[in-house]
């Protein structure tokens, strides 16, 4: 197999596994690039979207690797990623030596280096830049495992995201999505706090929200959320019950490694407010404005 597997070739057969927010703009991306995409979701109505786009359909996730030369996964939790890979009709049943298999998931460390111990060629990529970036193909992808497999992937990588970034062995993209994560608390929270305080001031939040974007206030938080909060838009560019996994593992990690990290632990608790007891989990990351504003 050559160092680039996309090198020569106008499309390549692939299997991806998840179809939702992000999952549909990647593959929507694959399938503007002239790939040959099947399909696997839990809910079959849930990839209507990309079926009606071209993608083919598979009725489990070994059906979506059987004869595809990549297999990409991106589900919800750690535990959806166990079961589309080692149950009894999962990905290991099918995959064969030659087969990259993919996972895409925001997901644990500890995940990514036992997947790479059951099949030869493993790579952790999860992304960064939300429902905007996997529509736009601008994703952020941090990717961990054997670096030869990485680089054969690369070009097809390129088809959905806008950089890449190798980090090392196996783990090694989860470990750099998680210092992503941390960082999105902070910013997630220092934006909720700043509405909720500019709205008690009697400020204009829209005049604030640009003021703040323009100067060393500014990050992607504010400028892809503030104006959903503000148009009343909670729907999920990423969803709040898989931002508090996130936040969960990374502090799981953080005690492995033994540091505390007060400010993502405190981001985890009002979120675990909102997703556990107000029950909003399926709403989008900015709904944590909503433990003010009812």
């Amino acid at each position: 197999m050559s160092k680039h597997l996309h090198e020569g070739m106008s499309m390549m057969k692939i299997g991806f596994i998840g179809t939702g927010v992000m999952g549909t703009g990647v593959i929507n991306n694959l399938l503007r690039h002239g790939n040959e995409v099947t399909v696997y979701n839990r809910t079959k109505e849930h990839a209507a979207a990309v079926l009606a786009n071209g993608a083919g359909w598979a009725e489990t996730p070994a059906a979506a690797t059987v004869g595809n030369e990549i297999v990409f996964t991106m589900v919800g939790f750690p535990t959806d990623v166990e079961q589309v890979y080692y149950g009894p009709d999962g990905i290991l049943a099918a995959a064969t030596k030659d087969q990259i298999l993919v996972d895409m998931t925001t997901s644990s460390p500890s995940l990514a280096k036992k997947l790479a111990q059951a099949a030869d060629q493993v790579v952790d990529a999860p992304v960064s830049g939300g429902d905007v970036g996997a529509q736009k193909g601008t994703l952020t992808v941090m990717l961990g495992g054997q670096q030869a497999v990485v680089e054969k992937i690369m070009p097809v990588l390129e088809q959905f995201s806008s950089s890449q970034h190798y980090f090392g062995p196996a783990g090694s993209g989860q470990h750099a999505k998680m210092a992503n994560q941390i960082m999105i608390a902070g910013t997630m929270t220092g934006m909720t706090e700043m509405l909720v305080y500019a709205q008690r001031a009697g400020l204009n939040l829209a005049e604030v929200v640009r003021t703040v974007g323009g100067g060393a206030g500014a990050n992607w938080s504010l400028s892809n959320y503030a104006p959903r909060i503000l148009r009343d838009d909670y729907t999920p560019g990423f969803f709040a019950k898989h931002f508090l996994k996130d936040l969960r593992i990374a502090l799981a990690e953080a005690e492995r490694l033994q540091i505390q990290l007060p400010a993502t632990a405190e981001a985890k608790r009002l979120y675990e407010l909102l997703v556990d007891q107000d029950g909003l989990g399926d709403g989008g990351t900015q709904a944590l404005v909503k433990l003010w504003w009812h």
